[in-house]
């Protein structure tokens, strides 16, 4: 089957957000046996739409739209569907009662115009919006599904995944079981040349790599007559990967590296203290972005400056003088400060330049000494990153939580 994506909305022409909508569903799509074929941009314009409506039905079976539906005027996507399709919008109060809920449980009061959005074209399978007063749905034509979702992310993942996922298996004859691959420490190129053997004569199951800075994911879908035979292909395959790549991969159900981290830790009752110079604080806020993080982290400092690695962790002075606030002794001397203030089972600092400025021959850009501790040794580990600032933050706490999860 095959699927165009249109996003409504003039602030993504516009470049005011990103369309990470359209990222998130092509991801997912293809685990459910639908091709992306194209991706579409429109303004909150109903002529333009429409036009871009009905081009997309003319080429792919599948629809699916996000944004417009909004109480606003300019929130025009169920009524041009409407029209195109030469559907009445209808009320439903199902939906309204949903919304009146919503405002209700925030403490506000409803304005009446937000009850526009419990129209829909006749017919529809109505999606029930558990985060927000937007509900989707989804119109079965002769030729087409047409599928409209609300444009926020935190609204439309998890209706896709409530309700659009669901549709999707039920409507398949075959059943499909995939995963993705977590894997850090390889780039993509390193990756598919790993696991060519696999992906040279791939059929059932199919692989595919998606890389972002720092580490690579993998999907890896598997199909078959019923769940449980696509369930064994998917975990043979799996298995293959995972002796392939090794201590490479961190996850085979797509959770990020700090939530392995974070859960690893847990399981072995180890707690963390950390000391960040140039990522200013970065590391700690991936960290704290997993639940149950507060049961491993201890202490998060931000010693940006030398007064500071001075005073709360006890670098000397000389220390700084002699070998620079970038070098392998302030680094160890940073993280024993720390192990000494935080009594935390294991201690981490960063020193580095992330540039643009700051660099030397001797100490270019993108030199980073990563200091790590634990209650029976330490360690330091220089690192040379390429890239502008935010990319060589990046890459430096993405290299000491895959080193995290080496210990």
């Amino acid at each position: 089957m095959k699927a165009e994506l249109i996003a409504v909305g003039t602030e993504l022409l516009m470049g005011q957000i990103s369309n990470t909508n359209a990222q998130y569903l092509s991801q997912r799509l293809p685990a459910l046996g639908i091709g992306v074929y194209y991706h579409s941009v429109v303004g909150d314009n109903p002529l333009r739409l429409e036009e871009s409506l009905r081009t997309a039905m003319e080429r792919c079976e599948i629809i699916i739209l996000t944004g417009g539906l909004g109480p606003t005027q300019d929130d025009l996507t169920k009524e041009t569907v409407a029209k195109v399709l030469g559907l009445n919008m209808v009320y439903d109060e199902i939906s309204a009662e949903c919304i009146r809920k919503y405002f209700s449980c925030l403490g506000k009061t409803m304005v009446e115009s937000n009850l526009k959005q419990a129209y829909f074209p006749e017919g529809s399978k109505i999606l029930y919006n558990d985060e927000g007063t937007a509900p989707g749905c989804i119109i079965e034509t002769e030729n087409n599904t047409v599928i409209m979702l609300p444009g926020p992310p935190r609204e439309m993942k998890p209706m896709f995944e409530k309700s659009v996922e669901p549709y999707f298996s039920d409507k398949i004859g075959e059943k499909l079981s995939s995963a993705f691959v977590k894997i850090t420490g390889m780039g993509e190129s390193s990756v598919e040349d790993a696991l060519m053997p696999l992906i040279d004569h791939q059929t059932n199951p199919t692989f595919a790599t998606y890389a972002k800075t720092g580490d690579v994911t993998l999907r890896v879908t598997a199909s078959g007559e019923n769940r449980e035979e696509a369930d064994s292909l998917l975990n043979a395959a799996l298995e293959k990967v995972k002796n392939i790549l090794g201590e490479n991969v961190y996850s085979v159900s797509g959770e990020e590296l700090e939530e392995v981290v974070v859960k690893r830790f847990i399981k072995e009752g180890k707690t963390l203290a950390l000391a960040e110079s140039c990522t200013g604080g970065m590391l700690a806020e991936r960290l704290t972005n997993v639940s149950g993080a507060s049961e491993v982290l201890k202490y998060g400092l931000v010693t940006y400056s030398n007064e500071a690695k001075e005073k709360l962790l006890g670098v000397e002075r000389e220390t700084l003088e002699n070998f620079g606030a970038v070098s392998r002794e302030t680094a160890l001397s940073m993280c024993r400060g720390l192990k000494k203030l935080s009594g935390a089972s294991v201690c981490v600092s960063i020193t580095g330049i992330a540039g643009p400025t700051g660099g030397t021959p001797e100490k270019p850009v993108g030199l980073v000494y990563i200091g790590i501790a634990s209650d029976d040794s330490e360690e330091c580990i220089e690192c040379r990153f390429n890239g502008n600032r935010e990319r060589i933050r990046t890459l430096t706490v993405i290299n000491v939580l895959g080193n995290l999860l080496k210990m």
